[in-house]
């Protein structure tokens, strides 16, 4: 997420004090990504520094925390460039979760399907909580909506991971010949995990 081009989104609805954009920032996101003030008044010194926007002259205001800000012609241009280019299109992060299974492979005396029923659990918490928090907004914070639909698209696609990453270790511990424990609560050979009961967006 870029805390950049979000503030320049909400300047471009017009002038704005630092504090009121981490309040509207919160509030469309359904504080979903809380800000601090000192993350925003940062960005907006970087912002202010490659003039993409501008404020009250300092002499008029000694306190930051006490300026207007105003996109400028330059961040205008930015942020219309941000929001048509295509996303995604740089290498993929470094999920953690991924990685952890990888290095569990490699350690002696770990059991991955543990750790996977781990994550599980805890991506099924992840998302009922979500699908609460949908349910309880309200029809018209069609802001929300968008923000709570793209984290349990997100939630789904994760737990779809592990569904599958546990596929293929069954199917690796029967190439080997392995007798591996899958551990407490994780599926069988002939077992398709349960999925979560939790509202997806379709």
């Amino acid at each position: 997420m870029s805390i950049r081009h979000a503030l320049l989104s909400l300047l471009a609805e017009g002038p704005k004090y630092g504090l009121r954009l981490r309040e509207e920032f919160e509030a469309r996101t359904g504080e979903l990504w809380p800000l601090n003030v000192g993350q925003v008044y940062t960005t907006l010194q970087r912002l202010e520094r490659d003039a993409l926007i501008e404020s009250d002259d300092d002499q008029e205001v000694e306190r930051s925390s006490q300026k207007r800000y105003r996109l400028t012609q330059a961040g205008r241009y930015e942020l219309m460039g941000w929001l048509h280019a295509p996303s995604g299109v740089n290498p993929p992060p470094r999920d953690e979760l991924v990685i952890k299974v990888m290095v569990a492979l490699k350690v002696p005396g770990v059991d991955v399907h543990e750790i996977l029923q781990v994550h599980r659990r805890h991506l099924v918490e992840n998302m009922q909580r979500y699908t609460t928090l949908k349910s309880q907004a309200s029809p018209d914070d069609l802001g929300l909506a968008l923000v709570v639909d793209a984290e349990l698209f997100r939630l789904e696609a994760a737990f779809r991971w592990i569904e599958g990453a546990e596929t293929r270790l069954r199917q690796s511990a029967r190439r080997d010949g392995a007798r591996q424990d899958p551990g407490p609560g994780a599926a069988g050979p002939d077992q398709a995990p349960s999925r979560p009961d939790v509202e997806v967006p379709r």
